[in-house]
């Protein structure tokens, strides 16, 4: 049920202090929406203010699930709690038939850093010319926020709506993302109950909403290696194999030309060292063993596989005496255009006037999860320019407008 005493829903929001000029601010910024003044844009601002509050660092869900199941089962969803070691997942699910939408996202958040560098309690949702100030706040509260009062309005408007609309919610986005929605899937696999189109609530706007929509994202592949080398003394090189040095022609060799190409969605694959170790102790003293990482951010013309055995044949030519470990994080994936890119495409269009760019770039999301069982993944979310950082905001009107997007493509999707 709609609440209609924005007195005390602003104050659960927002802390005391700020209560005071809020109403004067909505009507003062010209990118407030004048529907904000609604009771379900209220609502929708106070969820997010509910999930922000809940301070779910990585794997902590702090109950933000257990609402937002208690939500979707008002508008008879039906939810089920997975529950894999530490982490919280959340499958909720309207209807039993095919094609099903699914929305997709995290509820938590990496640690918030020094709170005396933040404008206020950074998980106190704080509103401050038009920006909601927060830890989550872009990445991404207000994205589950959004979807979850989306799906209820589809519900509402399209009771008898064809096909199924669905809410997969994992807290082991930002973390090891082992338990999370890569467990999700595999049950879901097994169940049969896959699905047709996935819209991942990442924080994928680059200046302003709705202005770059991921439609893929680049493969990330790691290598946890050990050069081998001969304890020795400095004096006298030519006795020893320094490990230092062979890591050098091997840096040398990965970035004196690109490693590809890339192609026509995708960047060239890129190459960075991020940790060397090789320390005798001493001054004058050539370590034995040198241990270092790397990274690959890799596009579709490697598979894991492929690119793994180009690099170790590059150091067998080299001549390096090393041990390698391969650790992937996620295989590059690809959405083509098609029913899921046009409907958000159009859904961006209609809701912000802004022409999507459709990218493959930015690092890995839980899409990496979900693509491979031949689904059509997208990612459409808030700004994130400061996501990650001290005062990660998001524009309190982004969120009403956000909210608008999600229910578009359920619609485009599902009734078109």
């Amino acid at each position: 049920m709609l609440r209609t005493d924005y007195g005390n829903l602003v104050r659960r929001v927002l802390p005391d202090a700020k209560i005071t000029d809020f109403w004067s601010r909505i009507q003062h910024v010209e990118q407030m929406p004048r529907r904000l003044a609604d009771a379900a844009a209220m609502e929708l601002l106070e969820l997010t203010g509910e999930l922000i509050r809940r301070r779910s660092v990585t794997p902590d869900d702090a109950g933000c699930q257990e609402l937002i199941a208690a939500l979707l089962a008002e508008s008879r969803f039906s939810t089920e709690a997975l529950r894999f070691g530490d982490v919280r997942n959340l499958w909720a699910r309207r209807g039993d038939a095919a094609p099903v939408v699914v929305f997709a996202g995290h509820t938590d958040v990496v640690p918030s850093g020094p709170p005396g560098e933040w404008l206020s309690d950074p998980f106190t949702a704080t509103v401050a010319d038009g920006r909601l100030v927060a830890r989550g706040a872009a990445d991404m509260k207000a994205s589950v926020a959004a979807m979850t009062k989306a799906c209820q309005r589809f519900a509402a408007t399209h009771p008898e709506h064809p096909g199924s609309i669905a809410v997969l919610l994992t807290s082991d986005e930002e973390g090891p993302a082992v338990d999370g929605t890569a467990r999700v899937m595999e049950l879901l696999d097994r169940r049969g109950e896959l699905f047709d189109y996935c819209v991942v609530g990442e924080p994928s706007s680059s200046e302003r909403l709705g202005d770059t929509v991921r439609i893929g994202r680049r493969g990330s592949l790691s290598g946890l290696m050990t050069i081998k080398g001969e304890l020795s003394h400095v004096a006298y090189p030519l006795r020893s194999e320094n490990p230092i040095h062979a890591l050098a022609r091997f840096v040398k060799a990965m970035t004196a030309e690109p490693v590809d190409a890339g192609n026509a969605h995708f960047p060239p694959t890129t190459f960075q060292v991020v940790n060397v170790s090789c320390d005798a102790g001493a001054p004058n003293v050539v370590g034995a063993d040198l241990n270092c990482r790397f990274n690959l951010r890799y596009n579709t013309e490697w598979t894991r596989d492929t690119l793994a055995r180009h690099i170790e044949s590059m150091l067998d030519a080299l001549g390096v005496n090393y041990e390698l470990q391969w650790r992937v994080a996620g295989e590059p994936f690809l959405t083509a255009a098609g029913r899921l890119t046009d409907a958000v495409v159009r859904a961006v269009r209609e809701e912000t006037g802004v022409d999507a760019e459709l990218s493959t770039g930015g690092g890995t999301s839980d899409g990496r999860y979900i693509a491979p069982y031949g689904i059509e993944v997208v990612e459409i979310g808030p700004v994130n320019a400061t996501i990650h950082k001290v005062n990660e905001e998001v524009l309190v009107a982004d969120i009403a407008a956000l909210e608008r997007i999600y229910f578009r493509i359920a619609e485009l999707l599902l009734l078109e």
